[in-house]
């Protein structure tokens, strides 16, 4: 199961992680959004901890790092690598995107 993330874990878990990270910014109201969740699902099921940590960022629920991350439409996909975003995918993508874009990062 994909685990959620929020404004108090997101530095440890996400800027400060020794592994790249993938962060799927989203809503409960958002239609796109649900459609991806089975796919983010299915990634996070796919790979180890220890090649990728895979959460969810409910953007209602934290404003201050959705405003940072300028997400102004979701779902935005983001990867991070050292704490630094590498890869950004707005609206909703095929899995095959998002596999090509892990394993590009993850090498």
């Amino acid at each position: 199961m994909t685990k959620e993330i929020t404004a108090e874990n997101f530095d440890t878990e996400v800027l400060q992680s020794p592994v790249p990270v993938l962060v799927d910014f989203w809503a409960e109201w958002c239609g796109p959004c649900k459609l991806l969740s089975p796919i983010i699902e299915e990634l996070s099921n796919t790979y180890p901890e220890s090649k990728i940590k895979i959460f969810k960022l409910n953007v209602d629920n934290n404003p201050k790092i959705s405003a940072k991350y300028g997400i102004m439409a979701i779902p935005t996909v983001i990867i991070f690598k050292n704490g630094t975003p590498v890869e950004q995918f707005v609206g909703l993508r095929n899995k095959k995107d998002y596999i090509e874009a892990i394993e590009r990062i993850t090498k």
